[in-house]
Parts: C-alpha cells; structure tokens; sequence
C-alpha cells in the first residue's frame, strides 16, 4: 500500500513538475519599445507586442480561425490638485486571417481605416501585428504646453470572434485569450 501511494505521490509530482517546465518556457506576453513622439500636427504612439503567439494560437491560425490583438489606449492629463482628466479612451484592433488556398494571411487595421495587408510570410504577419506603428493620438493644439501627461497602455491577445457560436463548439479557442499589464508611460508635454 505504501508502494502506491508512493507511486502515485511520484507520479503526481512528475507530471506538476513537467507542467511547471513547459509553463515557463513560454514567455508572458508584454508591450515593449513604447514610444510617444510628435508630428507636426498630432501626437504619435509606437508600441510593439512580445511573445504575444503560441504554438497553439499559430495552429489555429494556419487552420483558418481568425485572431484579433486589441490595443486598449488612454492618455489622461495628470491634475495634482484634482482627479486625472481623460484625453483619449480607444481602442485600436489588428485582425489577423490565414487563406489557406491562396497560402497568404490578411491583417486587417482598425487605426487605418480597415486597410488591409497581405503577406505570404508567418514572420511579417506577426510582425504587423504585433506594432502599433505611428498611431496618432491626439492633435497637438489640445496639449497644453509643459503639463503633465500620462499614456496607459495594454494589449488583449487572440480575442477570436468565431461566426455562429463556433467558440462552444470549439472551447478550446478561449484558451488563446490572454492580455498585458497595464503599462503607463509619464511625461510632459
């Protein structure tokens, strides 16, 4: 009796212990390179995604099912004496399709009016997808000069919208979903 439940002690542990390993080897999604510039007439927004696909997620990808990465975007003007005043409050979505007759994925971008790229290359879809690239948040004439300006920031990962209620019959596409911190960025204008 001690044997088994010894045995089964072991193999309980071995198999949290192999879950743990596999855990770690995938990195947690974050927002990286978050940089705000300006243009001569608004103020723009650069953000990039890391490790924001699984294997998973690209096999899901590569059979047809649609992947979204939603950019959830603030820009609050920092008031010391009173609450924070909200500038901006959007969000911006990159929606990612593979057709796997003509082997090329589609990204489509909310921020550029639904404009759409076509690639053949898995290493430039995920790219496109990943960066927030020159984003303009807010016109310039609306900052005041020398106040205080805070930028939040997070990324909702693979949010899939399946046709139909296909998301029950396919519960393992809720798997995919997964978001950043939140990350906040000070500075004055």
């Amino acid at each position: 009796m001690k044997r088994i439940c010894f045995l089964l002690f072991f193999i309980l542990f071995s198999c949290l212990f192999v879950q743990q390993i596999s855990a770690g080897q995938q990195k947690d999604p974050d927002l990286k390179d978050i940089i705000i510039t300006t243009s001569k007439s608004h103020l723009i927004l650069f953000a990039t995604v890391e490790n924001g696909f699984t294997k998973d997620m690209l096999d899901g990808i590569r059979n047809g099912l649609p992947v979204t990465f939603t950019f959830h975007v603030e820009l609050d003007k920092i008031r010391s004496a009173w609450f924070d005043s909200t500038l901006i409050d959007t969000t911006i979505t990159h929606k990612l399709k593979y057709d796997s007759i003509k082997q090329e994925y589609s990204i489509i971008f909310s921020e550029k009016n639904g404009r759409t790229v076509t690639t053949r290359s898995l290493k430039e879809a995920k790219q496109l997808m990943a960066e927030l690239s020159g984003f303009p948040l807010i016109a310039r004439n609306k900052l005041i000069a020398d106040a205080a300006y805070a930028l939040k920031i997070k990324a909702t990962l693979a949010e899939t919208t399946l046709p139909l209620g296909i998301h029950y019959i396919l519960p393992f596409t809720s798997l995919w979903d997964f978001e950043t911190d939140w990350r906040t960025v000070e500075f004055r204008y």
